[in-house]
């Protein structure tokens, strides 16, 4: 029996079960445990359906064997042999697929993700070049259907941001989006130079798992609020009213500000899903420093100093220095199509993990 086999049967077993629990009364009630339950569920769901369409082919495989074996019709015996060959120039192509799918999943890369960049060295030439990011993820994230609301701008002196936050939301939106954190290295003339040379400069980006309520437990009496009037872009009526709202948490003195919505309300709601998240992500890296000292993943490290890709503007290249990838394809990129760079990043990772199981 195949140990590829084995393994679908015992996925399959624990799908069923879920399903079972994901009905019982005590369940439903408990938001926590359901949403985590249901979470499961949903991630073994494309595993479980390809799983049986490969069990199935297995089985029909075995038939078609012993069709030709004990057929004495040559006439069936013939038909039992084609059957036999489209199955099995099928079922390598299952088998992958299969493993593709058996590679343990981050729990985090179903969820909605906050989105921060950062100007780094460069002056305003890096707020420049985050504006440029900026743009290049929303055009992104327009052509995957996600909804991507700012949250928090602080704007460079000559144009795009020194720091700007963005709420995503929509399918897997972390397990694509969190290949991007690390630093970005742009190397072009700025607007602001006149003597027509290259510079280099660089903005950081983290992109942050969004943590539910049911992920971290946080105690709105740590808390202290402060409202304030908004400063920048956002109209004469934001200006005029306090509807920017900055939260504190006290007992480890993290700030959130949100002013970029003109209600009150709403920008409390969303400082208040970005301070949930920070907090939240200090207790993540604490177990993911405990995954990568087990494996060294060249791909997703996490590691927000280091340098991940160059855009050359001379060349018209772009550089991602964790696969050794370079498309000489620079103004689609910054047009928004980055989808073949995430791509790529993911086999590179799935190629790492797959190597580490037994599959």
């Amino acid at each position: 029996m195949s140990s590829l086999a084995d393994k679908v049967r015992i996925i399959k077993q624990k799908f069923d079960e879920l399903a079972d629990e994901l009905v019982k009364p005590e369940i439903v009630t408990d938001q926590k445990v359901y949403t985590r339950l249901n979470r499961e569920y949903k991630n073994l769901k494309e595993v479980v359906e390809t799983g049986n369409i490969y069990l199935d082919t297995l089985s029909n495989i075995d038939y078609a064997k012993e069709m030709i074996a004990e057929e004495t019709d040559p006439e069936m015996k013939e038909m039992a042999k084609l059957e036999l060959d489209d199955l099995e120039s099928s079922i390598a192509k299952l088998e992958e697929k299969v493993k593709y799918l058996l590679i343990p999943k981050d729990p985090e890369d179903s969820k909605n993700a906050i989105l921060e960049i950062r100007a780094g060295a460069g002056g305003d030439e890096a707020s420049i070049f985050a504006g440029d990011l900026f743009r290049m993820y929303k055009m992104y994230a327009e052509t995957m259907g996600w909804k991507f609301d700012v949250v928090n701008t602080n704007e460079g002196t000559v144009g795009g941001y020194k720091e700007i936050t963005i709420d995503l939301a929509g399918d897997n939106v972390y397990g694509v989006m969190k290949y991007e954190s690390g630093v970005h290295r742009v190397q072009r003339v700025p607007a602001t130079e006149s003597q027509g040379r290259v510079h280099t400069s660089a903005a950081s980006v983290a992109v942050l798992p969004e943590a539910d309520e049911v992920d971290f437990e946080l105690d709105l009496k740590d808390v202290k609020k402060d409202t304030f009037r908004a400063s920048g872009a956002g109209g004469q009526h934001v200006n005029k009213t306090e509807s920017a709202v900055r939260l504190t948490h006290l007992p480890t003195n993290t700030v959130v500000e949100c002013q970029d919505g003109r209600s009150q309300i709403k920008n409390y709601e969303k400082a208040l899903t970005v301070l949930r998240t920070r907090l939240y992500e200090k207790e993540l890296a604490a177990h993911n420093a405990e995954i990568s000292q087990k494996r060294k993943s060249l791909v997703s490290t996490g590691d927000r100093s280091a340098k991940i890709r160059t855009y050359n503007y001379p060349q018209g290249r772009v550089t991602d220095h964790r696969i050794n990838l370079t498309l000489y394809d620079l103004q689609n990129v910054m047009d928004g199509n980055i989808a073949k760079i995430i791509e790529a990043l993911q086999i590179a990772e799935n190629t790492e993990k797959l190597k580490e199981t037994d599959l």
